[in-house]
């Protein structure tokens, strides 16, 4: 690959250019939706970036395995003969999911399931606490890439080396590099702390030490590691800190600009170590995104901050603070045509709640109300502006 490549949009589509272009994966991982039935409104890190997160499958269990099961197939073609795959799930859908890679992949070509436990709070009263997830590790031959990864000894063994039972392999004493890590992973920590260092708010978000795991044992230095639900881009970040060639796709805008200024942190340069593609350019793929990710494609371009309070934002979709102006300005966003002047008077009783002297009113277009509005407004001392969406994709706006 001439650089690695960060791609906004469903990645059935995604990985079908991928194989037309001829490209073969050493690994592919992926933590999909895990047929939860539930429904986020999630706050990213310090930045504040919301984004919808489903899963929700309307159609039951059947329509969620098929709708994996033809991004798996994809998958599989785009994967190198010696190459491997991991899908990361839990109990919603696990045991599904497995008889769907069977048969993709074919029963012989399963290796390993993999169970990742942890800690954590959340006790029910009348069952087990469940405190795994469930990794299955496929291949698409028997010859395929594995660079086996040991952990140090207990101290017990340490003092009594190899005993007797071991039969010839006891005068062969320990290993030196410790004991192969086997399928039971009990030493991978899981992001539960609200102030881990990499924790950034995502509901699903795997620590990196998981990922560093399975991409040391699954390829080496120079590789090309593609993660098709990449989320937060965990994956994707640890590919880049171990020396791996990358492909991260997600449906979401927020996602990938939250993943670029992740790979941007870690001294990765758009443009010539990685390239973003898919995201929306034009007026009618920004109609077509989800109201969320509409806001916070606005927020993002404006370069302003997100409202943190979801159900009590009073009215304010984001905000400038006082680093931008002396006094604070609040942000609207609505994505409609043709917003009228209640829509401008509303905002206007919104800043003067949250105290705000400046505010800006986003939407594709606006009726002649509400520039009048806007300018009456203005007449009695405060800063209300009508911002038209085409002049932010264009690069138009100017705070």
């Amino acid at each position: 690959m001439d650089k690695n490549l960060l791609i906004c949009g469903d990645n059935l589509s995604a990985l079908d250019d991928l194989i037309k272009k001829g490209m073969q994966a050493d690994l592919i991982y992926l933590d999909p939706p895990f047929f939860s039935n539930r429904h986020y409104e999630v706050i990213w890190g310090d930045e504040a970036e919301v984004r919808s997160f489903k899963d929700r499958w309307e159609g039951g269990i059947n329509v969620y395995i098929e709708w994996m099961r033809e991004r798996v197939v994809k998958m599989y073609d785009v994967l190198k003969d010696t190459g491997s795959f991991y899908l990361h799930c839990d109990w919603h859908a696990g045991h599904y999911l497995k008889i769907m890679l069977d048969d993709v992949f074919g029963y012989h070509n399963f290796r390993n399931e993999i169970i990742w436990c942890y800690a954590g709070g959340g006790v029910p009263t009348k069952d087990f606490p469940r405190k795994h997830d469930t990794i299955f590790r496929y291949t698409k031959t028997d010859n395929y890439s594995y660079y086996p990864i040991f952990r140090p000894y207990s101290p017990g063994t340490m003092e009594r080396g190899r005993t007797k039972i071991k039969g010839i392999y006891a005068e062969k004493g320990l290993r030196r590099e410790g004991t192969p890590v086997n399928d039971w992973w009990t030493d991978v920590p899981k992001i539960t702390s609200p102030t881990d260092p990499e924790k950034l708010g995502y509901p699903t978000q795997k620590s990196e030490a998981l990922l560093e795991r399975i991409i040391k044992v699954s390829s080496k230095v120079g590789d090309i590691v593609i993660d098709p639900f990449c989320g937060c881009g965990t994956a994707v970040a640890v590919a880049q800190k171990l020396k791996r060639e990358w492909v991260g796709i997600d449906i979401s805008p927020t996602a990938v600009n939250l993943i670029t200024k992740r790979l941007e942190k870690l001294g990765a340069v758009q443009g010539k170590d990685f390239d973003v593609i898919g995201m929306p350019t034009t007026l009618s793929e920004l109609r077509a995104l989800e109201p969320f990710e509409f806001q916070n494609w606005v927020i993002n371009e404006m370069k302003a901050t997100q409202s943190k309070k979801l159900s009590s934002d009073f009215g304010l979709d984001g905000y400038y603070d006082k680093t931008i102006f002396t006094e604070k300005a609040g942000i609207q966003v609505k994505q409609s045509e043709n917003v009228g002047r209640n829509v401008v008077d509303n905002f206007e009783t919104a800043l003067r709640r949250a105290k705000y002297a400046k505010g800006y009113v986003v939407a594709f277009s606006f009726s002649k109300g509400a520039h009048e509005e806007a300018a009456r407004i203005k007449k009695e001392g405060m800063d209300v502006r009508v911002v038209e969406v085409d002049d932010l994709l264009h690069g138009k706006f100017r705070v």
